[in-house]
């Protein structure tokens, strides 16, 4: 998948590379419990096999990880991606037809190190993102879940103008190793305009 540099005020998403470990073991040391709800990788080896597994997903094509870089001094300050990449096997007729669009994906595995929160850095690199999706992708959809107990994440992702669409039982493993409830939001095309917008007030604001 052809390499993406997503540049901001704030932050910089950068493709992660396994000579990001170091960097990413700093990033995530945080006390026990800290990432409750998140899959963060706690430690040098977690860090590693977190990498390579995400660098497996892109290069088969389904994901686009990042570590998210702090403009001012270069830190690495977490991570976050772009997963679930679908292309849909559009019909002859269909304006879509042959042309190399991303029809749809998810934004998620998103952390951030402790004092990085409540900063500009994930409305920023949502901004990012969700731009890159629309108007360069030209895509459909973008989903985010985030597992039902985890409150602050979804109020974060109701603040961006994300639509909650309900809960997919039993979704995925959660972090405590049971089946976790997800809740499901979704942002359209369609519904870029106003959520951009929003995004961006808040953005200066900060």
């Amino acid at each position: 998948m052809q390499s993406i540099v997503l540049r901001g005020e704030h932050i910089r998403l950068a493709p992660l590379e396994r000579s990001h470990i170091d960097d990413l073991v700093r990033a995530c040391a945080a006390e026990p419990g800290f990432y409750q709800w998140s899959a963060v990788p706690l430690g040098r080896e977690q860090v590693i096999a977190y990498i390579d597994k995400a660098l497996a997903s892109r290069e088969a094509g389904t994901a686009f990880p990042f570590v998210t870089v702090r403009a001012h001094d270069g830190a690495v300050i977490g991570s976050t991606r772009f997963f679930d990449i679908e292309r849909w096997a559009w019909p002859e007729n269909s304006p879509r037809y042959g042309r190399d669009f991303v029809d749809g994906c998810e934004i998620g595995y998103t952390w951030l190190t402790p004092s990085a929160i409540r900063t500009a850095a994930n409305t920023e690199a949502k901004l990012l993102m969700l731009a890159h999706a629309f108007e360069n992708w030209r895509a459909l959809r973008v989903c985010l879940h985030t597992d039902v107990r985890n409150k602050r994440s979804a109020t974060a992702i109701e603040r961006i103008g994300a639509k909650f669409e309900g809960i997919l039982r039993s979704h995925r493993m959660a972090t405590d190793g049971t089946a976790r409830d997800s809740m499901r939001y979704s942002i359209l095309a369609a519904e870029w305009p106003e959520v951009k917008s929003k995004l961006s007030e808040r953005l200066s604001r900060v």
